[in-house]
């Protein structure tokens, strides 16, 4: 391998999520975690306005939530089966770590809000890749629990707040990453 494969851009010409089903203990100790946090806050931040934050879910802590996830979308969705329900109550619990990165803009800056929901996006992309660099899986997801009112209050989101992403942390199992298509550059990029 060259320099470029065992380095920084090697990781990002090659990152791949880790499907949270294929995810096993343990996940990040306390000074790992941090670690990941950190990086997760190193992101581009126009006005300096750290609009973002984190929960940090872990060990029994998970499970409360996974209830209130289920409940909430229990009364918000009478589309969803029983057997839906059940799944979304384990949702929270599916890899060691769950940080739900928030997206917080201050609506008073005369920051434009995009750019701080494109911020939060950053921080999780931070988060993704600081995990990978350190030999961790992980995959963010969002889904109804990302969206649901009933979740946003047990979360105690405030109403400008958002949840950005459901980030799942662990150490991958022994089932190889599949590959997804990636797109052509020659459909995506254009030269001015």
């Amino acid at each position: 391998m060259n320099d470029i494969e065992n380095g920084p851009l090697g990781l990002l010409l090659t990152r791949r999520s880790s499907l949270v089903k294929d995810m096993v203990a343990p996940g990040p100790d306390a000074d790992a975690l941090e670690d990941i946090l950190t990086a997760a806050s190193r992101v581009p931040d126009h006005g300096k306005l750290e609009p973002w934050r984190f929960i940090v879910c872990q060990g029994e802590g998970r499970k409360p939530l996974g209830d209130a996830i289920a409940n909430a979308i229990a009364r918000e969705d009478d589309t969803k089966t029983p057997e839906m329900i059940d799944r979304l109550r384990e949702f929270p619990v599916r890899a060691p770590v769950l940080v739900i990165v928030v997206s917080s803009p201050n609506t008073e800056s005369r920051i434009p809000v995009w750019e701080q929901h494109l911020s939060a996006g950053a921080a999780c992309q931070n988060l993704l890749l600081a995990a990978t660099a350190m030999g961790f899986a992980a995959q963010w997801l969002t889904g109804a629990a990302a969206y649901s009112a009933g979740v946003h209050e047990y979360l105690g989101l405030e109403a400008h707040e958002q949840v950005a992403g459901f980030m799942f942390i662990g150490t991958r199992s022994d089932r190889p990453l599949a590959e997804r298509p990636r797109p052509d550059l020659g459909s995506v990029v254009s030269y001015q």
